[in-house]
């Protein structure tokens, strides 16, 4: 054994899995998760890891465990600090996180923490291990509005600590972005999703679906229902566009939208109720991890796919391991490139996006490095489907429904960072609905930063 490298992950190959949705990493056996496990040199003072991990998890005590084939105990110690261990080890970007702080890593390979975890829920599941909630009911009601991973996070740990949990999901199924928004070959929705919501309802949190806050009841009306605390995780979910000409046309979606549709609809399907039209040429505009999910699941119903990106390959947003599985499913990469109009024919569809060529500039406000057009460059790139990547911000609903709850210029929750504590007394939020599109691990840490800042707020009031 090669201590300085990872033990490899069993992936399906390129070409067999562009022509389904079965998921691409098949994830460690039992025997490779030991042999993993045993790279860890399990630092004692201050462990990296743990503080690249925006949820704190113990990792070198769970891996520990893993090399010792106590499974059970590394769940036990994982699920301490992570309501949902399977879809973190999934989806989450370990690059730049834990085990981006990993001291073998240094010299070699990091630990594959995310596979552990990933291994470790996997075998809880399959052995039916729960999360163990707290015998000590406080007897206090608190609101969670949305079931993505901040809500589930928060509602996960305010459950643990004994407070009586109802969490209010807009959509007809629980899960937020994890249903809606992340594709099946990523992230399995019975398999994986729907098991990490049983176990937090397991803890007993209650879960009411088809409530729309803003709409079917607000903020003020929960409160006078009796609960005492409330957190909002509502997440970022309206779309951005370009404003260029030619984004009405037929053909043209959101990200948000053809996701959606695709995985929580099933609108692939010409029997579905609401069927989406699929292009032979697809443009997916954007290079961040929704775009590469947009991109994947194009090609997957049968259509050739470009990327569209204004910068290069160094400064695409999306994970290392999600540009590679994009590439290798045989996705074209047009980078340094930015769409300038969407062209439609004489019945309203997309029959072309005409784009300009970009060269880099000095560095801009996000430290990358600013894109500008090369005057003269103009093409067009044959597509009649076009894709828009380009990030989401929170649905002002809930803000302009709710007297006394202040926002920013991006119509952003305004929270404390530490606590979740809104300008509402006893309202709280955290995730994308506090700073815009971000990723699921951010969202699980400002849910267990609202659990903790709304425990503190009730045992106050109690005194």
């Amino acid at each position: 054994m090669d201590v300085l490298k990872k033990v490899p992950v069993r992936e399906q190959d390129a070409s067999v899995r562009a022509t389904n949705f079965e998921e691409v990493c098949l994830g460690y056996n039992k025997e490779e998760a030991m042999e993993e496990a045993s790279r860890c040199i399990n630092c004692k003072n201050k462990p990296q890891c743990v503080q690249g991990c925006p949820v704190s998890i113990n990792i070198p005590g769970f891996v520990e465990q893993v090399k010792n084939g106590d499974f059970e105990k590394a769940y036990e110690i994982i699920s301490e600090s992570s309501a949902l261990p399977a879809v973190c080890g999934r989806v989450c970007p370990q690059e730049s996180q834990c085990e981006g702080k990993c001291i073998r890593g240094i010299k070699g390979e990091p630990v594959s923490i995310g596979k552990l975890e990933r291994f470790v829920a996997d075998w809880a599941s399959e052995n039916n291990i729960k999360p163990v909630s707290s015998a000590e009911k406080k007897g206090q009601k608190v609101a969670v509005i949305g079931s993505g991973p901040a809500g589930l996070t928060c509602a996960g740990d305010l459950a643990k600590m004994g407070y009586d949990v109802t969490i209010f999901e807009a959509l007809h199924e629980a899960g937020g972005v994890l249903v809606y928004g992340i594709p099946e070959f990523r992230l399995p929705k019975e398999k994986v999703v729907k098991k990490e919501i049983e176990n937090v309802k397991s803890l007993g949190v209650k879960i009411e679906t088809n409530v729309i806050i803003g709409k079917s009841v607000t903020i003020d009306e929960l409160a006078e229902e009796g609960f005492e605390a409330i957190f909002i995780g509502s997440g970022a979910g309206l779309p951005k566009f370009m404003g260029i000409p030619g984004e009405t046309a037929n053909g043209v979606f959101s990200a948000n939208e053809y996701l959606t549709r695709s995985n929580l609809m099933k609108a692939f399907d010409p029997e579905s109720a609401t069927p989406v039209k699929i292009g032979k040429k697809v443009a997916v505009v954007g290079g961040g991890n929704v775009a590469m999910d947009a991109a994947r699941t194009a090609l997957r119903l049968g259509s050739e796919v470009h990327i569209i990106y204004r910068r290069s390959e160094e400064e695409l947003p999306a994970r290392v391991e999600e540009v590679h599985h994009a590439k290798e499913e045989g996705i074209i990469f047009d980078l340094l490139t930015n769409p300038v109009e969407i062209l439609s024919d004489d019945n309203g569809w997309v029959n072309g996006i005409k784009c300009i060529r970009m060269e880099l500039g000095e560095p801009d406000a996000s430290g990358r490095r600013r894109p500008v057009e090369i005057p003269g460059s103009e093409f067009i790139i044959d597509v009649d489907t076009v894709i828009m990547s380009l990030g989401t911000s929170p649905n002002p609903l809930i803000s302009s429904t709710t007297e006394g709850l202040e926002i920013n210029k991006h119509k952003c929750i305004i929270a404390d960072e530490e606590n979740g504590q809104t300008s509402k007394t006893g309202v709280f939020a955290g995730g994308d609905a506090v700073t815009g599109a971000a990723t699921v691990i951010l969202a699980m840490g400002a849910g267990k930063a609202g659990a903790k800042g709304i425990d503190e707020y009730l045992s106050a009031k109690r005194g």
